[in-house]
């Protein structure tokens, strides 16, 4: 039975190095079934899975193209389907890696999986009608990054992945959106509305459990969220911020003025 358990489970999709594959192996998260909250997994070479292709490179190597060609739209609606196929992947890996929480943060991580996967299918169907597919053009591995540097932290990755990283498409959706539908791609603006509308779902989860292991500390999340940012090298976030976005996904008041005044962010 234990290789059923839903984090069992998550950890062979996160392994699951095809992108359909790993989107299949998604859609077998169960609620249904044991969660195996308290088994501790074995860390697996292998970890994420992903295809040989999109080759990775420096974040600036990634090029700007100018969104009035149809490879410029192309390279968009790529650099979206990476962040979305690596977000699968995050959802994973802290619903495997990391034991003893409440059941609830397995269900609410193992959602956030399927809704990724959804959202990188969205992508890789329309990358495909634009005549391109994903793999096609190089990606930078900033999100996954970040997940490597908390893979022994729990309350440090959900402070500087979902609150943060992944946060920061809030900020970014409208201005995609609006960029999208100003070149007549409706198909791809009306992605953005679902991704956003789902994300902001992923960030209020994030927000949740960061302040329930606060809790459980007796740590101020503001203060100790400064500390994480700078223990663990949390990039600096610039505006504008959709702050809208971030208040319906939880971030409150006081952090929402650190973040558009402290040169960390939130």
């Amino acid at each position: 039975m234990q290789n059923h358990t839903l984090r069992n489970l998550a950890l062979q999709a996160l392994l699951a190095a095809d992108p359909q594959c790993k989107v299949q192996a998604v859609a077998r998260l169960s609620d249904n079934g044991p969660i195996g909250e308290d088994e501790v997994l074995a860390c697996r070479n292998g970890v994420p899975g992903r295809p040989a292709r999109p080759q990775l490179v420096e974040p600036q190597k990634v090029k700007t193209r100018s969104m009035g060609s149809p490879e410029g739209r192309a390279a968009l609606i790529h650099s979206l389907a990476h962040i979305e196929f690596n977000a699968i992947n995050l959802a994973l890996d802290i619903l495997w890696r990391f034991p003893s929480m409440p059941a609830q943060f397995y269900l609410d991580w193992a959602r956030v999986a399927r809704e990724e996967a959804h959202h990188y299918s969205l992508l890789s169907s329309h990358l495909t009608d634009l005549g391109y597919a994903y793999g096609d053009m190089p990606a930078h591995d900033g999100l996954w990054e970040m997940a490597e540097r908390t893979r022994n932290d729990l309350l440090a990755r959900l402070a500087l992945v979902p609150r943060t990283l992944e946060a920061r498409g809030l900020d970014a959706s409208p201005l995609v959106r609006n960029k999208l539908a100003g070149v007549g791609d409706h198909a791809g603006a009306r992605i953005i509305d679902i991704i956003l509308r789902d994300e902001i779902g992923h960030v209020s989860i994030g927000n949740r459990w960061y302040r329930y292991l606060c809790e459980q500390r007796g740590l101020d999340p503001l203060a100790e969220f400064q500390h994480l940012a700078a223990a663990y090298r949390a990039p600096r976030l610039r505006g504008p911020f959709n702050l809208e976005a971030r208040r319906a996904a939880g971030f409150t008041e006081d952090e929402l003025q650190v973040l558009q005044h402290d040169t960390l962010g939130i």
